[in-house]
């Protein structure tokens, strides 16, 4: 049996929003704040060459050398399909951790620029919106609201869909 807290979310819907309670690094991508799983996160470095592959598709900006570790870098713009923006002294590159197929890929996402690390209580954390059956957004794990502010949660493992993440790999 389901129950409401009185804010409207069924009680399955509260119990699965508190199990997200955690720390989130936030960063800001296009003047909107979004926020990943802390334990997804390896480091955080600086924009550095990022060596261009051919044939590799739009979201992929390149390689980079990781203390002699090749890694690929996406484009977290072309990933959502927005207009890229030009890289600032702010623009950095996040390095995480995605499971897939039950293995690690190590990637970097380029962002830009990285807020803080919030720990971010369940109860702040709202499932994410439904636009219906013509958006797909399994991406979101929910939207934190903490100090008047909006911050998309991210589950990093989806962002990128599977065919996307093979390609990833590949370069790897």
């Amino acid at each position: 049996m389901e129950r409401s807290d009185g804010s409207g979310k069924s009680g399955t819907a509260v119990a699965d929003m508190a199990s997200l309670s955690g720390k989130y690094l936030t960063f800001k991508f296009v003047a909107e704040t979004y926020g990943l799983e802390i334990l997804k996160v390896q480091e955080i470095i600086g924009l550095l060459a990022i060596t261009p592959v051919p044939r590799a598709p739009n979201f992929v900006r390149g390689v980079i050398n990781l203390r002699g570790k090749v890694i690929p870098v996406v484009d977290m713009h072309s990933v959502f399909s927005l207009k890229p923006i030009e890289d600032t002294e702010r623009t950095c590159v996040v390095v995480v951790q995605i499971v897939y197929r039950g293995g690690d890929i190590t990637m970097g996402i380029v962002v830009d620029e990285v807020s803080e690390v919030l720990d971010i209580d369940g109860k702040l954390i709202e499932p994410p919106p439904s636009f219906g059956g013509a958006m797909k957004l399994d991406f979101i794990l929910g939207v934190g609201k903490v100090g008047g502010k909006v911050i998309m949660l991210l589950d990093v493992d989806k962002v990128l869909s599977g065919g996307e993440i093979e390609n990833v790999g590949n370069l790897a």
